[in-house]
C-alpha cells in the first residue's frame, strides 16, 4: 500500500510543478506584454507632445 502512497503523491507533485511552470511562463509573457506597453506609450507621448507643441507629461520638455 505504501508504494500506491508514493505514487499518488509523486504524480501531485508533479502536477503543482507543471502548475507553478505554466504560471511562471505566463508571468514571463505578461513582463513582455507590459514592456512592449510602456514602450508605445512613451513613443505615443512623445509623438502627441510633437505634434501640439506642449508639455503633456510634466518633465519640462517637449518630445
Amino acid at each position: 500500500m505504501g508504494l500506491f502512497w508514493d505514487l499518488i503523491q509523486q504524480s501531485q507533485l508533479d502536477e503543482h510543478q507543471a502548475a507553478n511552470e505554466s504560471l511562471e511562463q505566463r508571468v514571463a509573457a505578461l513582463e513582455l506584454q507590459l514592456h512592449a506597453t510602456q514602450q508605445l506609450q512613451r513613443k505615443l507621448l512623445e509623438t502627441l507632445e510633437n505634434h501640439f507643441g506642449k508639455d503633456l507629461d510634466g518633465d519640462g520638455q517637449v518630445g
